[in-house]
């Protein structure tokens, strides 16, 4: 078991370093697709050519693009992704700030939904094909339909702007993270609701769930000690890659928020067109969703024997 671990464990980790190469790669072709010069952004239009041209020498522009390619790649090996050219400190000072911010958004995010759609998937699953279960899978599909932007800005309107009951833009305090926590969370919530309810419609009709209430074991304890147990492995599952999606689904909503996360970081660099700034928050955004996938391959593997012998 030792052995096929380590080689599954070798397996995965080689695709997730492949993986990240290929972000890096794209990112740095698309950014220099784009027909803009940083350094005239930057120094704007009144600039002399010789203000131009040494600016586009400090910003490492005047090297050819595959020099540029491996200056950065070797530096985000590293974890050194150079100075922001717009800002002029070191990107990842600006990163660190932001990061807190997206990764609490995330948690927050992650916890409601999953506080949230497991009574609901429940629910649905014990009442199937009744009103309370039409009403919840109709919910859901409604709420997974509905653009995330459009969904922060009718909150914002309705409770910031009506009730004015909460901040609509910001993190001045705990209440400014109510709105965006909501609006990540709702597609989620709808997604893990549909598959709890479906995890336990497939395993209630297992044997092993006949053989516990012929032994006369209560319906509580047949539904929520052995079925539940069983439905929600594949839930657990999405938990963990959905939690990746958050932080990088995460950019529209902090943007409509005016949230200071990685999102409303990325937006801005990508508008100055801060070559530096994008490859970091981008890298950084893959990075996570990679590791977690990683992650749950590898406890996959671990319980399920079939998952790690796969060639």
């Amino acid at each position: 078991m030792e052995v096929e671990m380590l080689g599954y464990t070798i397996r995965r980790v080689l695709l997730a370093v492949f993986v990240l190469w290929g972000v890096v790669t794209v990112v740095f072709i698309i950014v220099r697709l784009v027909p803009a010069d940083p350094a005239l952004l930057i120094a704007g239009m009144d600039a002399t050519p010789e203000q131009l041209a040494e600016l586009r020498k400090r910003m490492g522009l005047d090297q050819p693009l595959i020099v540029q390619y491996f200056a950065y790649l070797a530096g985000a090996v590293t974890g050194d992704f150079g100075n922001s050219y717009t800002q002029g400190v070191p990107v990842m000072t600006l990163v660190g700030q932001a990061l807190p911010n997206t990764a609490l958004l995330a948690v927050l995010a992650c916890m409601l939904a999953v506080v949230v759609s497991f009574p609901l998937g429940l629910l649905a699953a014990l009442r199937v094909n009744r009103p309370t279960d039409r009403i919840v899978t109709t919910a859901s599909l409604l709420t997974q339909s509905l653009p995330g932007f459009w969904v922060g800005v009718v909150l914002m309107l309705v409770f910031s702007q009506m009730l004015k009951l909460l901040p609509s833009t910001g993190f001045s305090s705990p209440a400014a993270l109510v709105l965006p926590v909501v609006t990540v969370a709702l597609p989620f919530i709808a997604i893990l609701t549909r598959m709890t309810r479906s995890g336990l419609l497939e395993v209630v009709g297992e044997g092993y769930i006949t053989t516990a209430r012929a032994k006369g074991l209560s319906e509580r304890i047949v539904i929520f000690i052995h079925a539940t147990r069983n439905a929600l492995i594949p839930v657990i599952t999405v938990v963990g890659l959905e939690f990746g999606t958050l932080l990088g689904g995460a950019v529209i909503t902090e943007t409509v928020f005016s949230f200071p996360g990685i999102g409303k970081l990325l937006v801005g660099s990508i508008l100055t067109r801060d070559y530096a700034l994008v490859q970091a928050c981008v890298m950084l955004i893959a990075a996570a969703f990679v590791v977690v996938n990683l992650v749950v391959d590898l406890v996959y593997g671990y319980l399920d024997p079939r998952v790690r012998l796969a060639k």
